[in-house]
């Protein structure tokens, strides 16, 4: 029997389907499982291959992952499925279990049974990729490619199945296989492709831009090992390698003849026709492996293709292996390999730093140079390079793919022998650049001498870039106010204390040479002060060199035809503070475009009790493309049949969640008690310390009260804490250790019970969140005001009918907006205060609240154990300076977050009124789907049309 991968020669997918060279015993039909669903293509097996027997094991107590929730004939599942429809789909999952192995052939147990089933969807997906594909390569349309270093896509098996609306054929199968649908979909492990909100981001866009039919394309690095895997032990947060990739990966297509060269170090030399070459130094070969992404009720299948790093055989040194020194015969295919074991490498070292470099070119150049070769392709023998930006979207997902700029500015003059006017033109016209921080350590710096050294050619370019910013600035300001002037530069150039032309350094004043002084003839006093100016500028000499960078995000700004921030109050701080100088400029460039999640994954999938009330009560499936459908819930929200089943729903959610954190923490909670949750990245901006803090706070004053005024005063809640820490940032990891030492104490302490639980959960990712945001009642988003970007994971639990407590940060803003002033619970200082707040701090006029520094004297009082806290609280403490004067405002806001939380007391005990404000929630949330955001990124920024099969 031969099974081959098959092009469709139709992509129309009525009629028949070419396939060469394949046996007889498979065929390709139209798989009509159902009226909607006819236009799915899919591959099956002939009649009597469904003939074979395939025995199956029984299994009374499956061992199970993270619980997936697929409910047939619910929300999950839209289609009737026929008796025929689940034996073909049956007869795909076991032709894949015997033929496509990736298991002994003994049985057919879960990991198997995954294995197979995603094997068979794949079939269908690579089957609308080629014909998707196909019509991009006749059509010539202009496509859009997302660059991002991170893709947080989750598991794709219960969204492939949904989306080509196979649930229930899928379910049924399955369960004629002996399996239920929803534990094999728990045996497929998180991609380890991200860690935070910007790889969930890249990954809902990719999901809405298949949906919407939009051409375009993701680009990423297929990391090993991910980030890490986190476990919480006695001691903190410890880190291993995460290890996805050890039973292979069932969606992922290696294409070995798509790979490019990569090129470090080196030099670069001038060629008798006058063009740069750059030669020499280490090379090695990034190759493509495609994992296929489908929309929603759409043939549509888009692509994310991630690189992999290795060396062609012939680099190994055979005669060093032989000799018995393996280690440097493998030296060359080990430089290769590590730029793809892990996601952010720790930066410490020099080597770090080198490797973090590595992996931003590596994505860069591997993917312009696919992107080159498609157009050249596409184009035929007539390359036209000025039509190069009408065909091509490059969109750098923040400023880890900034190399794009000067990367696509090398193939065009030494590759492609364009002129820099022209290139530059090109490039300007083709990139642009997501902003997605305003912490100044995250507008990435690099070090200038590092860079000349891997890329030499590329900091040239850079150099020349730099020169023309600055006859740039210099021509629009011009030369009468130098002070200005050197403002201006300061601020705006893309080189950093790197020596400007001397024409234009000469405008500024310098100081006085006091050695050339003629001291013969002042007096005492006049002779003392001379010397004094003398010590000082002796000091100035002895002072540190600061080192010479490239500043990142000025690059992406100059090289870019379009900045945008992801949220409107983001934006306006772009404008106003990050980036005023180059908006004064260019204010045409800057845009804002709100960040959104897509409702498939995060209501329609992962809530399906819920979804199944909301397309109940707005009269159809129609909200899950038109989200605008979710504000009809609005006219409900005061209906007792609506609240009675939105409870019973909420509660269900909550009933699963209770179970997962037995297994996984050991903690017992309360599905009565209301669940708080703040999950998202450890951070001191994002301020799980004033959580913390909050909590101790609360667990303080139940100690100091009567059982019965505890039951009066408080409201039982279950905390709930989830993700990770950096493994070289040291106060996150406290921050961490502190969460779960307090929760540690608090869960043992009989005279609480079930008045107050804190419950850590290790290794937060997609999955986990697609449990605990359906079953949230209260999130915590209270990053210090104008320090948060966006945040998505607000937008989600939002959705899920989850009220925020909050600052007016980020998207917070609008989506307080959107659900209602009464709907969110609002603290803590505006995003204009916080200056003016730090420098009151640094002024030493700040008057702590008593009860912040009694909960600070309780932790280190060691009623959380033994652990010294004195760093972590001591960063709360003094005026100024490094590791202390609470940058972060945890202080300012702490009596104003206890206030609001008395309100969220309040509100909860009626359940009526928080019923109501949940329903508001879901209702208010339809302005953040990111259909909507990538309508908008089409439209304005990469000029891209949907292009749908017919």
């Amino acid at each position: 029997m031969a099974y081959c991968a098959a092009t469709a020669s139709s992509p129309g997918g009525g009629g028949a389907l070419t396939i060469p060279h394949c046996s007889s015993i498979s065929r390709l039909i139209n798989f009509n499982l159902s009226k909607k669903t006819s236009n799915h293509l899919f591959f099956t097996t002939a009649a009597d291959f469904r003939k074979r027997r395939f025995y199956v094991r029984s299994e009374a107590k499956p061992t199970l992952k993270d619980p997936v929730t697929v409910e047939q004939g619910d929300a999950g599942s839209n289609i009737e499925t026929s008796k025929s429809d689940a034996e073909a789909v049956a007869s795909r999952i076991t032709y894949h279990a015997e033929f496509t192995p990736s298991f002994s052939p003994d049985g057919f147990d879960l990991p198997k049974a995954y294995f197979a089933t995603a094997q068979s969807i794949r079939d269908s997906l690579i089957i609308n990729w080629n014909a998707t594909y196909d019509m991009y390569e006749r059509m010539n349309v202009k496509q859009a490619y997302y660059l991002s270093m991170e893709f947080l896509q989750g598991r794709a098996l219960l969204n492939a199945i949904g989306n080509l609306e196979l649930t229930g054929a899928y379910g049924e199968a399955l369960s004629k296989l002996g399996h239920k649908l929803e534990n094999v979909v728990s045996q497929e492990p998180d991609a380890a492709l991200g860690n935070g909100g910007l790889g969930r981001l890249a990954s809902c866009f990719l999901d809405s831009l298949a949906t919407l039919n939009y051409p375009a394309w993701g680009y990423g690095l297929r990391y090993k090992y991910g980030l890490f895997k986190q476990l919480i032990t006695k001691e903190g947060q410890e880190e291993v390698a995460e290890n996805w990739l050890e039973m292979g990966n069932p969606w992922e297509i290696v294409r070995n003849d798509i790979s490019y060269p990569i090129k470090f170090y080196g030099k670069v030399v001038k060629g008798s026709d006058g063009k740069k070459r750059w030669i020499g130094g280490e090379d090695i070969v990034a190759v493509a492996n495609d994992i296929p992404i489908p929309g929603y009720k759409t043939k549509t299948t888009i692509n994310l293709r991630l690189w992999d790093t290795k060396v062609p055989p012939s680099d190994f040194d055979l005669s060093a292996f032989n000799s018995g020194d393996h280690t440097k015969a493998c030296e060359t295919q080990a430089n290769a390999e590590k730029i793809c074991y892990i996601l952010y490498p720790g930066d410490d070292s020099l080597e770090g730093k080198t490797l973090r470099l590595k992996q931003q070119y590596t994505l860069c150049s591997a993917s312009l140079q696919d992107i080159i070769t498609r157009f050249e392709k596409r184009s035929g023998v007539n390359v036209m390079w000025n039509e190069f930006p009408e065909k091509v979207a490059v969109q750098m997902n923040d400023t880890h793919p900034t190399l794009c700029i000067p990367e696509l500015m090398r193939i065009l003059m030494d590759l492609k022998g364009i002129s820099w006017k022209e290139a530059w033109d090109i490039t300007q016209r083709t990139v642009a650049y997501t902003n997605h921080t305003v912490l100044p350590e995250a507008l990435e710096k690099w070090s200038l001498e590092l860079m000349q050294k891997l890329l030499p050619r590329h900091v040239e370019i850079i150099e020349m870039i730099d020169e023309e910013l600055v006859n740039r600035i210099v021509a629009e300001f011009g030369k009468s106010d130098p002070e200005l002037l050197e403002r201006k530069l300061n601020a705006m150039r893309i080189l950093e204390n790197v020596e400007l032309p001397s024409s234009i350094a000469d405008l500024f004043i310098k100081p006085k040479d006091v050695s050339a002084l003629d001291t013969s003839e002042v007096s005492d006093d006049e002779e003392d002060d001379i010397v004094g100016e003398k010590e000082k500028l002796m000091d100035l000499e002895e002072a540190p060199i600061p080192p010479k960078l490239v500043r990142m995000a000025n690059l992406c700004v100059v090289g870019g035809h379009v900045v945008n921030g992801v949220a409107a109050i983001h934006s306006e701080i772009v404008k106003q503070d990050v980036f005023n100088d180059f908006y004064k400029l260019w204010p045409e460039k800057f845009q804002n475009k709100t960040n959104g999640v897509t409702p498939r994954r995060w209501i329609y999938y992962c809530n399906p009790a819920l979804s199944k009330i909301i397309t109940k009560w707005t009269g159809g499936e129609d909200w899950v493309l038109n989200t605008e459908k979710l504000a009809e819930l609005r006219k409900f929200a005061d209906d007792e049949d609506l609240q009675s089943e939105w409870k019973a729903a909420k509660r269900s959610n909550k009933i699963k969640v209770v179970s997962f954190l037995k297994e996984k923490t050991g903690y017992s909670v309360s599905p009565d008690a209301m669940f708080d949750i703040q999950v998202k990245r450890i951070h001191e901006y994002k301020r799980q310390l004033l959580n913390i803090l909050g909590i101790v706070y609360q667990y303080k004053k139940m100690k100091e009260m009567t059982p019965i005024e505890r039951k009066d005063k408080f409201t039982p809640r279950v905390c709930i804490f989830g993700g990770k820490a950096f493994a070289t940032y040291a106060q996150a990891k406290r921050i961490v250790k502190l969460i779960t030492d307090v929760g540690a104490t608090i869960n043992h302490d009989a005279d609480i019970g079930d008045l107050l639980k804190v419950v850590f959960v290790p290794d937060y990712n997609v999955s986990v969140a697609e449990l605990l945001i359906p079953a949230s009642e209260l999130s915590q988003h209270i990053s210090t005001a104008g320090m948060e970007a966006s945040g998505t994971s607000n937008m989600k639990f939002s959705m899920n009918g989850c009220i925020l407590i909050g600052t007016l940060d980020g998207a917070n803003v609008e989506i307080r907006e959107e659900v209602g002033e009464d709907n969110f619970f609002l603290f803590g200082a505006r995003a204009h205060e916080i200056s003016g707040l730090r420098k009151e701090r640094a002024e030493g006029k700040f008057v702590p609240d008593p009860c912040f520094e009694e909960v600070k004297e309780y932790i280190r009082s060691g009623v959380f154990g033994a652990y010294n806290y004195d760093e972590l609280m001591g960063s709360l403490e003094g005026n100024e300076g490094f590791g202390c004067g609470d940058y972060f405002l945890v202080g300012k806001d702490f009596p104003s977050y206890i206030e609001c939380q008395e309100k969220v007391d309040k509100a909860y005990r009626d359940q009526k009124r928080w019923t109501r404000m949940s329903i508001l929630n879901t209702a208010g949330s339809y302005k953040f789907s990111s259909d909507r955001t990538i309508h908008e990124y089409a439209r304005d920024i990469w000029n891209i049309q949907p292009l749908q099969h017919n």
